[in-house]
């Protein structure tokens, strides 16, 4: 029998595909760990982060409110997150709140304590144990917080989905047996001419890669990496004895984007596989084992959830709803259709329903893409084929609901749409505040240095010499021996 509230351990997992979870169906066994816990736990098939990236994704997730309500839709967010966070939730009903690996970020405010690991560099670096960082603080830290006779919240970010993606040997290849720097194979090309991005991907992808597979084969290998181990996490947990008593939260800021609709490798775009998160919650006795549940559901559901698991009453009014109505059958969906945006490297916003995705640029964007997107879900679940043009009569009808729900929420709110008062959103004061022609952003928006990229690729360059080199010399005293 508990005698305390229970304890939550919460892995939010930066740019987690759950489509390339092997819980989520992967056809590569990415995650045997979290598949294993899985199955003790609660799996939600449709969770969406409907405003991306990182700030707004976690603002959302953090405080059960929506955008509106945040009034938080850029990754550099100006002024306060609106609402109370869990962390300041939990502090003020007798918990010890720690958070690893997300000091600074203002989605992240109100925990009590704050520890940091290395999760971030380049190939410079070499190849970077993001995990293994991570845990070399967080366990301690998890065994100390064990020890108290207070409940906690414990928050671990982990990174090694999100680039650059460098996992450990030998989860290097492990799901690659090829040739990266066959000359015959270009689909690398249009990546690194990407001039935007370009400079950051030569800073921590190796000299002469041609191969995309290779790049996404990092990125499953550095999933793979990291899940052997979050499996340190729950045998440390298992020997302090909470397994019972600990819920245990699995989920994503938001998804990435790999090889698709020309956002290489990043986390823009309003297309699903940004938008789509994996979500697995476990509790034992009060959250069922084996569960897959396919109702739509939000960022903005967690918290409401947590109250209701944990025995809460905050007093406070959220935007989003209890998952538990999903578990137990109640709903089939907490909201079907709903509000979409962007506002870090395109400035857009749209409309999803089961059926349709709607997507409206509110200024022109460094891809030179329409200014309208629509996508039938149904027949084109990946987003490829732009049909807007076909069915002017659908645009119609999503953009009215689209702007009666920024009434409703501005209304509710007496705020303004966020997506409308983010001064200088892209972070570039001298081309104003919006962008005029996608050219403009094209030649402005960019990561990466240029000069550091231009000296990796150098000494990338030099190494292959050598190689072929090396390579070339027992052929020529094979040939000489020959000729004697």
């Amino acid at each position: 029998m508990a005698t305390r509230k229970p304890n939550l351990l919460h892995l939010g997992i930066d740019s987690l595909l759950s489509t390339h979870m092997s819980c989520y169906g992967y056809f590569r066994q990415t995650t045997p760990h979290m598949d294993l816990f899985a199955k003790g736990g609660t799996l939600f098939e449709n969770t969406f982060s409907p405003s991306v990236p990182t700030t707004p994704g976690y603002a959302s997730m953090f405080t059960g409110l929506d955008c509106f309500g945040t009034n938080t839709v850029a990754l550099n967010h100006q002024g306060p997150i609106m609402g109370k966070t869990l962390a300041e939730i939990l502090g003020d009903n007798g918990y010890n709140t720690t958070c690893v690996g997300f000091r600074g970020n203002p989605a992240g405010r109100g925990f009590q304590n704050y520890i940091d690991f290395t999760s971030w560099g380049g190939i410079n670096e070499g190849r970077l144990p993001k995990a293994e960082n991570l845990n070399e603080v967080a366990l301690p830290e998890l065994r100390r917080l064990a020890a108290e006779k207070k409940p906690f919240y414990l928050f671990l970010r982990h990174m090694d989905p999100h680039s650059p993606y460098l996992p450990p040997l030998p989860f290097e290849k492990i799901f690659y047996e090829g040739n990266e720097f066959d000359k015959k194979n270009h689909s690398m090309d249009p990546v690194f001419a990407f001039k935007p991005f370009a400079d950051y991907f030569r800073s921590w992808m190796p000299y002469g890669l041609t191969d995309k597979d290779y790049v996404i084969a990092q990125y499953d290998g550095a999933i793979a990496y990291m899940d052997a181990c979050i499996q340190n996490i729950f045998t440390t947990l298992h020997e302090l004895g909470l397994d019972d008593n600990t819920i245990v939260v699995i989920n994503s800021d938001h998804g990435e984007t790999l090889y698709d609709h020309d956002c290489y490798f990043d986390h823009h775009g309003t297309y699903d596989n940004t938008l789509r998160v994996p979500l697995i919650i476990k509790y034992p006795g009060h959250v069922p084992a084996g569960l897959r549940v396919k109702g739509f559901n939000q960022q903005k559901d967690l918290v409401p959830t947590l109250m209701e698991l944990i025995g809460i009453d905050s007093g406070l009014k959220f935007d989003g709803e209890s998952l538990m109505q999903l578990v137990r059958g109640e709903k089939a969906n907490l909201s079907s259709e709903f509000y979409i945006s962007e506002c870090t490297w395109m400035r857009k916003h749209g409309w999803r329903t089961p059926q349709w995705k709607l997507i409206r640029a509110l200024e022109p964007d460094f891809h030179f893409k329409p200014e309208i997107e629509l996508y039938d879900l149904l027949l084109d679940p990946e987003e490829n084929h732009n049909v807007a043009k076909e069915n002017p009569d659908v645009v119609a009808a999503l953009t009215k609901r689209m702007e009666a729900w920024i009434a409703k929420r501005e209304k509710a709110t007496k705020r303004k749409n966020p997506m409308f008062t983010q001064e200088c959103w892209h972070g570039h004061k001298e081309a104003g505040q919006y962008f005029k022609t996608s050219k403009q952003a094209y030649e402005t928006m960019h990561i990466g240095s240029a000069s550091q990229a231009a000296k990796l690729q150098a000494g990338g360059k030099d190494k292959a010499a050598k190689a072929s080199v090396k390579k070339a010399a027992p052929a020529k005293k094979s040939a000489a021996k020959k000729a004697k």
